[in-house]
């Protein structure tokens, strides 16, 4: 098994116990691009507007699967959230979440 095989496995695997504890899925890419295709049922909340909703998205006592286009915004917010006491983790970009999920 190559390293991306176990690495992809192990995300799956962290995405579909998130879900399975009623995860929402936040996609932190601007509105223009949520706009032009999204994952359905996803919140869309710009990562440049985050730290905005951190005690809206506490209050929800929910985890959070995060995606963005590539992974990148999403990893950083997942630490903001985190850092935040939100329960986060990446789901990299919503392409590749759509297609596990």
């Amino acid at each position: 098994m190559s390293l991306l095989d176990f690495l992809f496995r192990r995300q799956k695997r962290n995405i579909e116990d998130f879900k399975s504890r009623g995860a929402i899925i936040l996609d932190v890419r601007s509105k223009k691009e949520y706009k032009n295709g999204h994952i359905i049922g996803s919140e869309n909340i710009p990562i440049d507007e985050l730290h905005q909703k951190v005690k809206t998205l506490k209050a929800t006592q929910k985890p959070f699967i995060v995606c963005c286009a590539s992974g990148v915004r999403s990893a950083k917010a997942v630490k903001y959230l985190l850092i935040n006491g939100i329960e986060a983790t990446n789901g990299g970009s919503y392409r590749t979440l759509k297609s596990v999920l």
